[in-house]
């Protein structure tokens, strides 16, 4: 399938918790790993399928709530063209340390969407 789902990231306001509930839910494996620039990031292994992370939630007034992450060749490009089709782009192509490159868009019903490019692509 092209453009699969590579990604789901819960960002939380209350980490600790929400990874008690989650590892005890679904017996998911769940790894701390350090962030690019500080912090902490933790890991979901699921065995096969998507697997994910979770985070202390950066933006203020935003409840928390998942994230999925759509794989692309070129982020760029793929944020350029969501946003000529009439996107919003709510956070621009950053990379994210060594890992890739990524970008967050709102489409046009208002609904958010991460698109994800793994180091070593364009």
């Amino acid at each position: 399938m092209a453009n699969p789902f590579a990604h789901i990231e819960l960002h939380t306001s209350d980490l600790a918790r929400a990874k008690e509930f989650y590892s005890k839910l679904f017996d998911w494996k769940l790894q701390d790993m350090p962030m690019p620039g500080g912090g902490t990031y933790t890991m979901i292994e699921v065995g096969t399928g998507t697997g994910g992370g979770m985070t202390v939630n950066q933006a203020p007034g935003v409840p928390p709530h998942w994230m999925a992450y759509v794989g692309v060749d070129d982020v760029r490009a793929s944020t350029k063209k969501a946003k000529d089709l009439g996107a919003k782009v709510v956070v621009d192509v950053m990379e994210v340390g060594e890992h890739g490159i990524m970008s967050v868009i709102a489409d046009p019903t208002g609904a958010t969407l991460a698109m994800w490019q793994a180091k070593g692509h364009k």
